[in-house]
């Protein structure tokens, strides 16, 4: 298999783990990252994360509250070289948080190495979501 189809492949596992997430279930995003402390999220509620065990913390606590939703990549874009990968696109489609439906549609760039022999997730970018940030506005006004 060609670098660029192993990390389309890599790809193809991140989105299911972040629909997994979306259902409920974070476990999967365990095994979608670099287990480093240099990894690194910029989520679309604002923020950054750092390191392993922050980034999938970040992932299950967004599970803790979810409630369905589907996220798809479009427009993908894949550049390989030896040990590391760029990919952008925009994510688009729904998450419903705590019950309430927000609809995604953001640019995204993910960063991938190869660690092992196998490409993982070592930096995930998107844009801030207006929806997802009126979500948490409303359940913290509702605490």
């Amino acid at each position: 298999m060609s670098a660029k189809n192993e990390v389309l492949a890599a790809s193809a596992k991140f989105y299911e783990a972040l629909n997994r997430m979306a259902a409920g279930d974070a476990a999967p995003m365990a095994d979608v990252w670099a287990r480093s402390g240099e990894v690194s999220a910029q989520h679309p509620i604002g923020g950054r994360d750092e390191g392993y065990e922050t980034v999938v913390d970040s992932f299950a606590k967004v599970a803790s509250i979810a409630g369905g939703g589907e996220i798809r990549l479009l427009h993908q874009k894949v550049d390989v070289g030896s040990d590391m990968a760029v990919e952008a696109g925009v994510e688009t489609g729904t998450l419903i948080i705590a019950g309430h439906k927000a609809s995604i549609h953001h640019r995204v760039t993910n960063v991938y190495r190869r660690v092992d022999g196998d490409w993982k997730l070592a930096h995930h970018h998107t844009d801030l979501s207006e929806a997802m940030l009126g979500i948490l506005k409303l359940l913290s006004e509702a605490a």
